[in-house]
C-alpha cells in the first residue's frame, strides 16, 4: 500500500515528501511525469513591430520563450486537446504585448497581459537594454506545453532519492572515528553510546563509510522509502504539479487499458 509523508519544511516553491510502498520505477515514473508532463505557459510565438535594440529578434525571442510564465490550468486547454484542434483560440492561447522606450533596462514586469493571473514569476527578469530613442514593440503568444517538446514548458525539477535503514549492530571501539568521517554527520554520542541521529537519518547518502570502518558493526540498508524533492520554478505550485502529474498518468494508463481490449 502507498504510503505518503510530509518531510522536512516545504516552501512556496519546494515540497519534500516521503513515498512508501512503491518500487524504484513508480518513484522514477513520478519525477518524469511531474518535469515532463504537467502543462505550463509559455511564449511560442513573437512578433516584432519595433526593435532597435542591439540584440536581435530571435535573441530577444528566445529570452521571452524561456520566461516563467504563472499558469491557470483550469481556463486553457493543449492545443492538440482544445475545441479548436489547435487553430488558435483564447481557449489555448494568449496574447501578450511589450511597448518601450529607451533610455532604460526592458523587463519582464514591462510585459502586459490580456490574462492577469498569466505574467511573468520574476519581474525583474531584465530583456533587453534600449538607449535614447531606441524603441521595442512585439506581440508574443503563449500557449500551454510539456515539458518533454521543450524545457520552457517544464514547471519543476523533481528528483528522489532511497532513504536508509541504519541499524547499530553493536557499539564499536572507534565511535568518534564514525561521527567525524560521515559525510552527513548522521551519528552523534549520547552517554558514551554511538546513537542515530533522528533528524539527520534522511539525509545517508548509502556510501557504506560507517560501516566499513566499524568492521560492520553498524548495518545500512536500502529500505524501500524515497525522499522525493519538487523545486518549482514557480508557474504552479509544488503540489499542484504533482496532483496533475497522478491525474495525467492514471489517464495515460487507462488510454493504455482502452488499447489493450481493442487489441483482443
Amino acid at each position: 500500500m502507498m504510503k505518503v509523508k510530509m518531510s522536512k519544511k516545504s516552501g512556496n516553491n519546494k515540497m519534500f515528501f516521503e513515498l512508501g510502498g512503491v518500487d524504484i520505477s513508480y518513484a522514477n515514473t513520478l519525477r518524469r511525469l511531474c518535469m515532463d508532463e504537467v502543462p505550463v505557459m509559455a511564449v511560442e510565438e513573437v512578433e516584432f513591430r519595433k526593435n532597435d535594440s542591439g540584440l536581435y529578434d530571435e535573441i530577444i525571442a528566445h529570452r521571452l520563450g524561456l520566461l516563467p510564465l504563472k499558469t491557470d490550468l483550469k481556463s486553457y486547454n493543449l492545443p492538440s486537446e482544445c475545441k479548436c484542434k489547435g487553430k488558435g483560440c483564447a481557449r489555448c492561447q494568449l496574447k501578450m504585448t511589450l511597448k518601450a522606450k529607451g533610455p532604460g533596462t526592458v523587463y519582464a514586469s514591462d510585459i502586459k497581459s490580456k490574462d492577469p493571473k498569466i505574467k511573468p514569476v520574476y519581474p525583474r527578469t531584465p530583456i533587453a537594454k534600449l538607449d535614447e530613442g531606441q524603441k521595442l514593440e512585439l506581440e508574443a503568444t503563449a500557449i500551454l506545453g510539456l515539458g518533454k517538446e521543450h524545457t520552457k514548458w517544464s514547471p519543476c525539477l523533481a528528483y528522489y532519492k532511497e532513504m536508509a535503514d541504519i541499524r547499530i549492530k553493536k557499539q564499536p571501539d572507534n565511535k568518534n572515528e564514525i561521527v567525524e568521517r560521515c559525510p552527513e554527520s548522521i551519528f552523534e554520542i549520547k552517554d558514551d553510546k554511538l546513537v542515530v541521529n533522528k533528524k539527520k537519518a534522511a539525509d545517508c547518502s548509502l556510501c557504506d563509510e560507517c560501516v566499513e570502518i566499524s568492521n560492520n558493526n553498524i548495518e545500512v540498508k536500502p529500505k524501500q522509502e524515497f525522499l522525493m524533492t519538487i523545486e518549482s520554478w514557480g508557474q504552479l505550485e509544488p503540489k499542484e504539479i504533482v496532483r496533475t502529474a497522478i491525474k495525467n498518468y492514471d489517464k495515460q494508463l487507462d488510454e493504455f487499458n482502452a488499447l489493450l481490449r481493442k487489441a483482443k
